[in-house]
């Protein structure tokens, strides 16, 4: 498995906070929206504000759904390809790195013993050249 495919949960977490937020941003504005009352007359055509926000934030909850749904998935696949290496270490390396999303630096605290991040790192990176 190369470092793309080990990484897409972790982009996919990304996408996920992206797309909640637009449709945290949508919802508000959706909330906030009021007539605009001048007495004047307005331009030419009748704008439903409300209504176009609706759909898109339906949109958006689809869209979230369906990521969510894929990061179960790679989730699974993440942890079955783990599961099949031998050496305890590097589980524990790929698993905080890729599945919990960890950095370099808390990789090498949380596994301890003297690990540095550029030590767990360049183990890491051995590791996928070998595999």
């Amino acid at each position: 498995m190369t470092k793309h495919e080990l990484s897409q949960l972790y982009y996919l977490n990304r996408e996920i906070e992206r797309l909640q937020k637009r449709l945290k941003e949508l919802e508000d504005a959706a909330l906030s929206s009021t007539a605009k009352i001048t007495g004047l007359p307005w331009g030419s055509g009748v704008s439903d504000k409300v209504g176009a926000c609706a759909a898109e934030i339906a949109d958006l909850r689809a869209l979230i759904e369906l990521s969510i749904q894929k990061c179960w998935y790679e989730l699974n696949r993440l942890n079955r390809y783990i599961a099949t290496i031998e050496d305890s270490q590097m589980r524990q390396i790929l698993s905080l790195r890729y599945v919990n999303g960890m950095s370099w630096t808390q990789v090498a605290f949380s596994i301890g013993g003297g690990n540095t991040a550029d030590g767990v790192r360049m183990a890491h990176n051995r590791f996928l050249e070998k595999n």
